[in-house]
C-alpha cells in the first residue's frame, strides 16, 4: 500500500517548514509512541519521507502503540520497512529498551472526550504513567530530546480576558469533572517534564496542540471535525449539538507537525509551547455551514446529544496566543480552514470511497 498524495504532499509540506532546523544527515534512533494514532502516524511518515530523500544514511523508529483508538491500516505501509520497529505494547506498563535512543516523542494519547471519558483510567495511566516511562528511559538513554504532547485543553475554559490564550495563562479546569481525567492527567504530565528537566536535565520540551485536525483523523473519532464529515457524507445532515456559539482554531496537520518538530530539534528544554492556528477562531454553526458548503448539499440540523454530560465543562472558546512558537522557534502556520477541510475531504472521499460530489 502506498501513502496516497495528499499525505505525500504533506509530508513535503512539512519538510520546506521544518528543513532549516534538521540539521542531522540520518543514522539516528527515535521512539515514538502512539505510532498508529493521528500524529504519531504523520512523524512516522515523514522519517520515512527524510530516509528516502534527504538523510544520507537512514534513521532507525521503534513504534510503540497498542492500538486502543490507533489503527495498524493507517501505517500498513511501513509494515516491512526494515527501519521501522513496531512493539504492540501498553506503554503506562513497564517497558525496557536495549537500543540507544537520540529522540523520544510521546504522542499516545486518548484525545477524543467520547473516548477518553469511555477509558478515564487508561486515558489517566498513559497521560502520566506511559510518561514517566519515557521519561525514565530517557534519563537513561542520555537522549538528545524528547517532545511530550500536551493538550490545549489543560486551560480549560478561559475567560475572555485570556482569548487569545498564551502559555502563561495557568487555566480554569475541574478537577473532578467528565473531562478531568484527560485535563488533569496532561497537567500533572506538564508537571512530570518540568521536573524531570529541572532534576535530572532530561531535555524535554512540551507542546500543547490546539485542535489539530487533518488526513488519518478517523472519521468515528468524535471529535467536532470527522463527526460533522461523517453527517455530511453518509447522510448529507450536519447535527450540532450545541447552540453553535462554542468556537474553536483548528490546526491542519503538517502544520502541527511541523511546530512539533521545530520545538524536538530546538534547545528549549523544559520550555512549554502552542502550537495551532490563529488564522481564524470559528464557532461550531459556522464549521458546519463551510463543511456543508464543501460537501455539497448538506443540511445542517440542531439537535440535542443522548449523554447528558455531553457540554459539561466543554471549553466555550478555544484560540492560541503564538507569539512564543512565532518568536522562539519561528513557527508560521500557512494552510488555511478552507484549503485543510478540503483536503481532509479528499482523504475521506479517496479512502472511504464515498462520492462527495
Amino acid at each position: 500500500m502506498e501513502i496516497i498524495d495528499i499525505i505525500s504532499k504533506d509530508m513535503e509540506m512539512i519538510y520546506e517548514s521544518t528543513k532549516d532546523c534538521i540539521s542531522h544527515t540520518g543514522g539516528h534512533t527515535w521512539l515514538i509512541t502512539g505510532s498508529g494514532g493521528f500524529i504519531g502516524s504523520y512523524f512516522l511518515d515523514f522519517i520515512d519521507y527524510c530516509n528516502k530523500n534527504i538523510f544520507s544514511v537512514p534513521d532507525n523508529v521503534i513504534c510503540i502503540d497498542n492500538y486502543k483508538t490507533g489503527s495498524i491500516n493507517r501505517i500498513v505501509h511501513l509494515l516491512d520497512n526494515d527501519n521501522f520497529q513496531f512493539i504492540n505494547k501498553d506503554i503506562s506498563k513497564p517497558i525496557e529498551v536495549s537500543e540507544d535512543i537520540d529522540y523520544i516523542v510521546h504522542a499516545a494519547s486518548i484525545a477524543s472526550p467520547t473516548f477518553y471519558r469511555k477509558y478515564p483510567i487508561e486515558t489517566i495511566e498513559v497521560n502520566v504513567w506511559g510518561l514517566k516511562n519515557l521519561l525514565d528511559i530517557a534519563k537513561e538513554k542520555n537522549i538528545k530530546s524528547m517532545l511530550y504532547l500536551s493538550t490545549s485543553e489543560i486551560y480549560g475554559n478561559p475567560d475572555a480576558a485570556h482569548i487569545p490564550t498564551s502559555e502563561t495563562y495557568n487555566g480554569n479546569v475541574s478537577c473532578i469533572g467528565p473531562r478531568a481525567c484527560y485535563d488533569e492527567s496532561k497537567r500533572l504530565g506538564e508537571t512530570l517534564c518540568i521536573n524531570y528537566w529541572k532534576q535530572y536535565r532530561v531535555p524535554v520540551k512540551i507542546a500543547r496542540p490546539f485542535n489539530v485536525y487533518g488526513p488519518g483523523l478517523k472519521i468515528d473519532d468524535k471529535r467536532v471535525i470527522p463527526d460533522f464529515f461523517k453527517g455530511a457524507l453518509y447522510n448529507k445532515i450536519i447535527e450540532i449539538l450545541s447552540d453553535g456559539r462554542p468556537t474553536r482554531s483548528f490546526c491542519y496537520i503538517s502544520d502541527a507537525v511541523a511546530g512539533f518538530i521545530r520545538i524536538l530539534m530546538s534547545e528549549y528544554n523544559g520550555e512549554v509551547f502552542n502550537i495551532g492556528n490563529d488564522e481564524i477562531e470559528i464557532d461550531m454553526k459556522q464549521l458546519a455551514e463551510k463543511i456543508a458548503e464543501i460537501v455539497g448539499k448538506v443540511t445542517v440540523i440542531y439537535n440535542e446529544s443522548s449523554d447528558k454530560e455531553y457540554l459539561t465543562d466543554n471549553p466555550q472558546r478555544r484560540c492560541p496566543d503564538l507569539k512564543k512558537a512565532r518568536t522562539l522557534i519561528n513557527y508560521n502556520p500557512s494552510v488555511n480552514l478552507e484549503e485543510g477541510l478540503r483536503r481532509l475531504m479528499d482523504w475521506y472521499n479517496n479512502t472511504l470511497h464515498f462520492d462527495c460530489n
